[in-house]
């Protein structure tokens, strides 16, 4: 990414998630979900923050510990979608060209995140950018954590390795010795190409996938995946729920 770019956090959240209805405002510790997340993303000290949803409650929440909400319409297909119209709201003028987009469902966020994922924004060939880890065999065999099968650069060395997305699905793949990629479902967006994805019609293997980043390979939009240490604990489920509760409860 140009050194000169200005980038800015925008973390959608929703209440009507599928599997755990209400989940941005989850108590853990003693504070909801969201508020968490927003003050990772803070920690980071990279760039504004701003959190896009579309409930009065989430918002509420965000500007009671000091954030910024925009509210978004709730029909959006996507979190991307629904972060573009956060940016296109907050900066008419086009300030910003670096679009960090996090998720709402990320508490344990390391605030090293948006940092690596702006850094691999670098790939100037690419149209976005996201994140990957190794995955576990338990993890591996989860439905509801992604898996990403990455062509990766060989030039690179193995401590900051980089690559290309070749593809995203919820089943254990490659087959075979190969390691399986944690997909970490943070992305980096160049503006302009935020706003050709969200032109977009969805396509056939994210409707199939339930994946908004497979809208953007059927495109032939060009995805660089930078690898990190590890994931930070995503919530699907309510025993995902529990799990960063104990994680969280003397944080």
């Amino acid at each position: 990414m140009n050194p000169q770019a200005s980038p800015v956090i925008i973390i959608p959240a929703r209440m009507a998630a599928a599997r755990l209805p209400g989940k941005p405002l989850a108590d853990i510790a003693g504070k909801p979900m969201i508020q968490h997340v927003w003050e990772r993303a803070v920690a980071a000290d990279l760039a504004p923050v701003w959190v896009a949803t579309d409930d009065d409650g989430i918002a509420d929440a965000v500007r009671a510990a000091g954030g910024q909400a925009v509210i978004t319409r709730a029909d959006h297909p996507s979190g991307s979608d629904r972060v573009f119209e956060a940016v296109e709201r907050i900066d008419p003028d086009r300030h910003y060209d670096a679009i960090l987009n996090l998720q709402g469902d990320l508490p344990e966020l390391d605030a090293a995140i948006p940092h690596a994922l702006l850094s691999a924004m670098g790939d100037e060939a690419a149209s976005l950018a996201t994140l990957v880890t190794p995955a576990s065999d338990a993890e591996a065999a989860r439905e509801q954590v992604v898996k990403a099968v990455v062509s990766w650069d060989r030039q690179t060395p193995a401590s900051c390795r980089t690559g290309r997305a070749l593809y995203f699905t919820r089943a254990a793949i490659p087959t075979g010795e190969a390691v399986k990629y944690h997909h970490i479902g943070v992305y980096g967006w160049r503006r302009a190409s935020l706003a050709a994805f969200v032109a977009l019609p969805q396509s056939p293997l994210e409707q199939s996938e339930r994946l908004e980043q497979l809208r953007a390979l059927e495109a032939g939009m060009v995805i660089a995946v930078a690898e990190i240490d590890h994931a930070p604990g995503g919530i699907d489920t309510p025993a995902d729920l529990d799990a960063v509760r104990r994680r969280l409860k003397n944080d």
